[in-house]
């Protein structure tokens, strides 16, 4: 979880000369800076929390989010450039302690909190503080808690693990699921032929779609809701084994796009291809923010049948073989020079492109069961995640608790889609019967 649009950074480079505290971004940190310093896209993203009961005040929520995040040194960095030079490799500085003032705000939300959610995310954080803010809103049935931050600060699991330290847990509530320490050959890194695959996976897999273009500067956002209990039926639906909800989720969204003619004329190849974040923190990284993910891209089937589908993006989407993927994919980019170059260059807008990738399916697990704020649980959790600049088309599916909430996220240009694919989704999924 990006939720970004972004495969891995290819635009890479070293750290500039400059007398600035702190130190170089990342590579991935580095590159989603700059494409939003250039204006080619905005890389705000949005988490939703949806709560039911009363909201806490303002002065209530600031003093929590002291307490409770002030330890978090990444929310305390904010980005600069050496010496203001445009093609400078840029760094985070840190700050001292945030002011809850500026970061923690109270929102109006007359037409609710998704149409709140579509305007923020199509504002940019400006440079003079940490690029965060979480927006007080409010909701029929309660309050949603809306974090909005620049990509490069934060990336979709920092996210989760920022909503889990804000908010009340029970005993009987577990944490995150734990990940088993890397063995011998993992702590070592991929294998060599590992890293060959990756670059094999730079190659074109992906073809101009009709939601393919320029972006526009405004964001339309579409929602569905399906209970886990539906999503658990779609996963028993193969005779070979239980499949993840993440190939649920990409083979239903494959034939989403598919009803909704958003594929063109089908079949031909290359076809549909999605861009999908995978985490590649260690066992101890729960607590760890910035950016720790590389994406996998997956065919999405064009097939009629849903099980058909089913089956084959469960063969592609086997846990063990994402990791491999895009644990060489975060080596292959950890491993470059920081400088910018004319090959990075190059690469960078090759995987802006719809050559490299169709659109960006996102599926993350809370593990935030029982959670509450004071007296009010949690009951749904969302993600919004920024568009690339000639992809006007971002899916997610965030599970929590009973249900999953399914977010479609596209430029004003195509907001009928935005609309159309999050039923289409549910749809899909239940059809996905055995």
């Amino acid at each position: 979880m990006t939720p970004h649009p972004h495969p891995t950074g290819l635009a890479l480079g070293a750290p500039a000369a400059g007398h600035l505290s702190g130190s170089a971004m990342p590579p991935l940190d580095a590159w989603m800076h700059r494409d939003q310093n250039s204006g080619t896209i905005c890389l705000t993203w949005c988490l939703v929390a949806w709560f039911r009961g009363s909201p806490p005040s303002l002065t209530d929520l600031r003093d929590r989010v002291r307490r409770r995040w002030g330890r978090y040194e990444r929310l305390r960095l904010t980005p600069a450039t050496p010496g203001d030079a445009p093609d400078a490799w840029p760094w985070w500085t840190p700050g001292p302690d945030f002011s809850c003032e500026h970061h923690v705000v109270a929102s109006s939300a007359p037409d609710g909190p998704e149409v709140r959610a579509a305007q923020l995310l199509a504002q940019p954080l400006g440079p003079a503080r940490p690029p965060w803010q979480l927006h007080l809103l409010p909701t029929d049935e309660g309050f949603a808690l809306l974090l909005r931050t620049h990509h490069a600060l934060l990336d979709g699991m920092s996210a989760i693990t920022l909503l889990r330290a804000l908010l009340d847990a029970p005993t009987t509530v577990p944490g995150p699921r734990a990940r088993p320490a890397a063995g011998r050959a993992e702590a070592a890194g991929p294998p060599r032929f590992a890293l060959t695959r990756a670059l094999a996976d730079v190659l074109p897999r992906a073809r101009p779609l009709p939601f393919h273009g320029p972006v526009d500067s405004r964001r339309a956002v579409g929602w569905s809701r399906v209970p886990m209990a539906e999503l658990s039926t779609a996963r028993d639906a193969l005779r070979s084994g239980r499949a993840s909800a993440n190939a649920v989720f990409l083979a239903a969204t494959a034939g989403a796009l598919r009803a909704a003619g958003a594929t063109g004329r089908l079949p031909r190849l290359p076809g549909v291809c999605a861009m999908v974040p995978v985490d590649v923190r260690d066992g101890d990284g729960p607590e760890v923010l910035g950016n720790h993910y590389a994406t996998v891209r997956v065919p999405l089937p064009a097939h009629d049948d849903p099980l058909r589908r089913l089956a084959a993006v469960d063969r592609f989407t086997r846990r063990a073989e994402l990791k491999r993927r895009a644990r060489a994919q975060a080596l292959l980019v950890s491993s470059r020079p920081r400088r910018y170059g004319l090959l990075g260059d190059a690469l960078g807008r090759y995987a802006n492109s719809p050559l490299y990738s169709s659109l960006l399916c996102s599926s993350v697990a809370t593990h935030a069961s029982g959670l509450r704020f004071g007296a009010a649980p949690l009951v749904g959790v969302g993600g919004l995640p920024p568009l690339g600049p000639e992809r006007a088309l971002a899916v997610t599916m965030f599970l929590h608790d009973t249900q999953a909430v399914v977010a479609v996220v596209t430029d004003h240009g195509h907001q009928r889609l935005a609309a159309r694919l999050p039923t289409l989704i549910r749809e899909e999924i239940h059809a996905m019967r055995p």
